[in-house]
């Protein structure tokens, strides 16, 4: 068992090298032992490798507990399942943005997702089950078709405008696309789906809409078509990724600021929370429209746990998880977070471009990656940490995650990534010149740090 697929807020690796057969049982009786008797929810995404992970999990589970198995599903119909039908216990199979060799598993008991402590001691129960002899299943498992439920529920909680427009849907041959066209059709929405079938090779681009050269091919359509707007989403659509008319890309925390907004519209002085990765621009827009913004860690369980802690209305990360706690359940879906955006846009009367247009000029760099053994990360980190609290130019150092060095001009940010072997480095600025400044101050330290 490779125990580094036992990640911060999930469980992912190569499937055929390293969940194979024996470990997802094991899996699956541990997370089945947690609910001795009761129910789990159980989904999977659209990828190759998902059956055969579906029936060795659901095989473990068996042996404690009855599974319902709701079919390949994007990633937020298992968060509302776990609402909606009250399991013990549920589970997703994905890979999320991941590559399609990839794979892996979110686990929720009750309505929260596990994460931290909880994920290691799953590790350490799977790695005193791995060798045991496997159990025969003793518990049934049933099908239920939850897509239809959840698009009567979500119907009821939107208010469309009369404004009418078009949209184009780019799900990228993920598990989301069935879902979305359902939800956006039966909203009435004038919709052109693009790679909405199911495809778990990705065959025409990578399912995940925070690179621009993934977005290439909706931009494309969304001028050909004469849309507003395109949605895409990531491989299980819990993310969402926008462009407008002119083909400009809205980031997460761009989508944050508007959808915020509109929030706020309803429920002055609403709360939010943002991640360490987010524009500056997001915290001042949403406190200058009256709301309250707090920056916390990175990945869904964490902000989902922090939401309920503080009751925030809605929470966003760069990478596009948007979480409604307004008029929804709390948990990132893309599918819900692109039907509100489309919802502001028919109460108003300007374009998501005239929008767009307003929103701040934010200078920063893309999400970068930098390589990094996961042995290795938490060390590179920690030194660059302490590098920048004895920089003199740095004004103020946020350790929540990683570390967000506040200069004058600017930020930059380094932090371990908990899905890949990987560094993750952003920079914003007042101007290209201190944006480069301060980039090169970031990466000087990594560099220095991992040669210490």
């Amino acid at each position: 068992m490779n125990p580094r697929v036992f990640r911060e807020y999930d469980i992912r690796g190569v499937a055929d090298r390293d969940l194979d057969d024996r470990m997802v049982h094991a899996l699956g009786m541990a997370i089945g032992n947690y609910v001795p008797g009761k129910t789990v929810v159980v989904g999977r995404d659209c990828r190759l490798t998902s059956p055969r992970l579906f029936a060795a999990l659901t095989d473990g589970i068996r042996v404690h507990a009855e599974v319902i198995d709701i079919g390949v599903v994007p990633t937020p119909l298992v968060y509302f399942a776990a609402h909606h039908l009250e399991p013990a216990a549920a589970v997703m199979i994905t890979g999320s943005h991941n590559p399609p060799e990839d794979n892996g598993f979110k686990i929720m008991l009750g309505t929260d997702t596990i994460h931290g402590a909880k994920i290691a001691e799953l590790r350490d129960r799977v790695a005193e089950l791995i060798d045991i002899d496997a159990p025969h299943p003793q518990h049934a498992m049933h099908s239920r078709d939850i897509i239809g439920t959840y698009v009567e529920f979500a119907k009821k909680q939107l208010k469309l405008g009369t404004r009418k427009l078009k949209v184009v849907v780019d799900a990228g041959n993920g598990a989301g696309g069935p879902t979305a066209m359902a939800l956006y059709k039966a909203l009435g929405f004038d919709v052109v789906p693009l790679y909405c079938d199911l495809d778990g090779r990705f065959p025409h681009h990578h399912p995940d809409p925070t690179q621009p050269e993934n977005v290439a091919d909706l931009i494309e359509t969304v001028k050909r078509e004469g849309a507003e707007l395109g949605l895409a989403l990531d491989g299980d659509a819990d993310r969402l990724g926008a462009v407008d008319s002119t083909g400009r890309i809205l980031w997460g925390d761009q989508l944050m600021i508007l959808l915020g907004q509109a929030v706020l519209a309803e429920v002055p002085g609403a709360g939010f929370v943002g991640e360490v990765k987010c524009s500056q621009a997001m915290y001042d827009e949403l406190a200058k429209a009256g709301g309250h913004c707090e920056m916390w860690k990175v990945g869904h369980s964490l902000i989902k746990a922090r939401m309920k802690e503080t009751g925030a209305q809605l929470a966003g990360e760069m990478s596009g998880h948007l979480f409604f706690a307004h008029r929804w359940l709390g948990f990132d879906d893309g599918v819900y977070a692109g039907a509100r955006l489309v919802e502001l846009l028919t109460r108003g009367t300007q374009t998501l471009a005239e929008r767009a247009a307003e929103l701040p000029v934010m200078i920063n760099t893309p999400e970068i990656r930098i390589d990094c053994p996961d042995d290795q990360k938490a060390r590179v980190v920690a030194t660059v940490t302490a590098a920048l609290r004895a920089n003199p130019d740095v004004r103020e150092v946020i350790d929540i995650d990683g570390v967000r060095a506040k200069l004058d001009g600017g930020w930059g940010l380094v932090r371990a990534s908990n899905t890949q072997p990987a560094l993750v480095m952003r920079c914003e600025a007042n101007s290209e010149l201190r944006l480069a400044e301060i980039k090169k101050l970031i990466e000087t330290s990594i560099v220095d740090a991992r040669s210490a």
